[in-house]
């Protein structure tokens, strides 16, 4: 009973943070599962992925429900995400997990740095002044898709700031469009992380059950930060993640 609860509270914090980022929750949550619980890098992106799925499928209703996503837009973002989703899982469940938590902290480190160079006058906007093609959105999904799979962290955590940066979307216009990516790909990387006994579902339904609670209120909050701010607090967060995790070694 006591281990439900600490995971139920840890799902909640977690399910807050993932909501105003919109990341699902599984970047923030697989380097504290590493470091504070101890569990090996892919125990922890599989049993993450249990709180990922649905607490992604109630972001992306809250983030739609406040700013309309562009489905015509996000339809090939999506739909090469799921395709190639499952390659980076199934490679990363054959590998040294220590190797995949060093490149999980250069991952992190890598978002955090183009967060932070992304043009300080982006707009509000929900839409891009110039709409990207299906080819160029469908091969971003290709590449979020690998990465996120690999990584267990949902797809949407690498097309953000390129959606923002190269698109240019608006840091909540992205990060909705990204959560339609991060949906189908979660589901087949977490399908595929169990099918390798990868998954501690007892933690994973607790956290699950947490997130749901909160996930609303992280994306409500999202939208009472100023866009800069909001960047910032990610990018700081996303340093500090990835320091531990390389004193970890």
């Amino acid at each position: 009973m006591i281990n439900f609860l600490f995971d139920f509270v840890f799902g909640v914090l977690m399910g807050a943070l993932g909501g105003f980022f919109g990341i699902g929750g599984g970047l923030v949550a697989i380097p504290l599962m590493t470091l504070i619980l101890g569990l090996s890098q892919t125990l922890a992106q599989g049993t993450a992925l249990v709180m990922m799925v649905p607490n992604v499928a109630l972001a992306l209703w809250r983030y739609q429900q406040r700013s309309p996503i562009r489905w015509s837009l996000a339809l090939p973002l999506a739909a090469m995400g799921f395709i190639t989703a499952g390659i980076g899982a199934r490679a990363a469940v054959h590998l040294d997990p220590l190797y995949i938590r060093m490149g999980f902290a250069v991952l992190m480190l890598g978002l955090a740095v183009l967060t932070l160079l992304r043009n300080r006058t982006s707009h509000r906007d929900s839409e891009p002044k110039a709409q990207p093609s299906s080819l160029r959105l469908g091969v971003l999904g290709s590449g979020c898709g690998v990465l996120g799979g690999f990584f267990g962290v949902g797809a949407s955590v690498g097309a953000v700031p390129v959606l923002t940066g190269v698109f240019g979307f608006s840091q909540l216009a992205a990060q909705g469009m990204a959560l339609t990516l991060a949906l189908p790909s979660t589901v087949i990387t977490l399908a595929t992380y169990c099918w390798n006994g990868h998954v501690d579902w007892p933690m994973g339904l607790a956290m699950a059950l947490g997130g749901l609670l909160s996930v609303g209120c992280g994306v409500k909050w999202a939208y009472r930060v100023h866009e800069r701010h909001l960047q910032i607090l990610f990018a700081v967060f996303l340093v500090a993640s990835a320091t531990m995790l390389f004193i970890k070694g």
